[in-house]
């Protein structure tokens, strides 16, 4: 069993700042890639951002700049820091991450059930 859990999200005015946590538990041997991906209304899901177990990171052009991943190997856990909000960010932020289970290394994509951010004008 392998869970991926999310928290920081809610209700922040643009220009603000929010940090998104996740952790992943359970039966994990090692994960590959975790990220960030979101879906806002009406819009299909997109990556937010990525990091590598080594710490390679890729941003969407849309959030360089003002938000940054960040890993913590030994906690099985991804931060997002989020700064300089905008509307268009509003969205429900989903965690996933690439865990292999053994050491055959075969890894699965795992997701978490989602946290809502709400950015104001």
């Amino acid at each position: 069993q392998v869970q991926v859990v999310e928290s920081g999200g809610g209700l922040v005015q643009a220009g603000g700042s929010l940090r998104l946590s996740c952790a992943a538990s359970g039966s994990i041997f090692s994960i590959n890639i975790m990220g960030w991906y979101r879906q806002g209304p009406g819009k299909q899901r997109e990556l937010v951002a990525v990091v590598t177990s080594g710490g390679t990171t890729n941003y969407a052009d849309s959030v360089k700049g003002r938000f940054t991943i960040s890993r913590d190997n030994a906690k099985n856990t991804v931060y997002l820091h989020m700064n300089s909000l905008k509307p268009e960010d509003t969205a429900v932020y989903y965690c996933n991450a690439n865990i292999a289970r053994d050491r055959s290394l075969v890894s699965f994509s795992y997701w978490g059930q989602g946290t809502q951010v709400t950015v104001s004008s």
